[in-house]
């Protein structure tokens, strides 16, 4: 390799990766990918409703509800990405038509954004609600397992509707022309800390009697036990920012496992008798399938609370 070609390669391989806007990084989870992000050489802007000081390069004040503070604060951002977390997490302590709201129009002003300002890539927190699941008063439907992003949805309450919505708002502006590049909708099982998952996990009986016992059973059950270490679900927004797919896509996430100690085949057998088994189970395997991350955006998840 020539002198001239060496300079070419590693100005090529030292050029900054450019600014991410992380919506509602002040959240549960915001702090983690922030984190993670900056990890990477890249410039963090946080957006969030509340403001005040995070781990990013920057922060500011924006509701993202709000279509022209959403687009004046990617424009201050000078954004090349963003990740949009910034939407309301449960459906337990705010009114319906708000928690359907903050999901589905905070991401079509985020989208409609983005394609104003020529922002390619964005980011979705989306959630397995949008499937049927998590918060709905009635048992998950399940046609087979283990679930993946091709199984109809049939979400019901405000929470699951929204994020459901979500994904359709995104699947339009992916077909638009001067739309995102690359849009991915992400759909979160519980991401607890370390920490959470000592506690909730480890020091505590983990089967179906214990779970009835204590009152979690249902939650456990519609939720397919799954759940997602916060360093991996960091690493799967890494994934989806780095990603060079065209169009939309949805993405299922969660642990290797399960979040119970019962073999999985017992599991299905006990909790989801009426369920279709596409696979063998021979442990403790989750029943979220993670196999399209893994093949078009490169992730696995990692981190067991075992």
């Amino acid at each position: 390799m020539s002198e001239s070609e060496a300079n070419a390669a590693a100005e090529e391989g030292s050029e900054t990766p450019g600014t991410v806007v992380v919506t509602g990084g002040t959240g549960r989870i915001g702090p983690t990918i922030i984190r993670r992000l900056r990890g990477t050489g890249r410039r963090v802007v946080n957006v969030s409703r509340s403001g005040g000081d995070t781990e990013a390069d920057a922060d500011l004040r924006a509701d993202m509800v709000d279509a022209g503070e959403t687009y004046g604060a990617f424009a201050t951002a000078d954004a090349d990405a963003v990740v949009h977390l910034g939407m309301l997490s449960t459906p337990d302590h705010d009114p319906g038509h708000v928690v359907f709201e903050s999901n589905v129009m905070s991401t079509y002003n985020v989208l409609q954004a983005a394609e104003a300002l020529d922002i390619d890539t964005v980011v979705l927190a989306s959630s397995l609600s949008a499937f049927g699941a998590s918060f709905e008063p009635e048992p998950i439907r399940l046609s087979y397992l283990p679930l993946d992003e091709t199984h109809p949805v049939t979400p019901s309450n405000p929470y699951g509707m929204g994020k459901h919505a979500l994904e359709v708002t995104a699947d339009g502006f992916a077909i638009r022309p001067d739309g995102p590049r690359t849009i991915a909708s992400l759909r979160f099982p519980w991401m607890p800390t370390d920490e959470q998952m000592r506690e909730t996990f480890v020091r505590a009986e983990r089967t179906p009697a214990a779970l009835r016992e204590a009152g979690h059973f249902e939650t456990a059950r519609n939720t397919l036990c799954s759940y997602l270490a916060q360093s991996d679900a960091a690493e799967l927004v890494l994934s989806a920012v780095d990603a060079e797919f065209e169009g939309h896509e949805r993405f299922f996430a969660a642990a290797p496992d399960t979040s119970m100690d019962v073999p999985t085949a017992e599991l299905v057998a006990e909790l989801y008798p009426d369920a279709e088994s596409r696979k063998s189970f021979e442990g403790y395997e989750a029943l979220i399938s993670t196999e399209k991350a893994e093949r078009m955006i490169g992730w696995e998840p990692e981190r067991s609370w075992r």
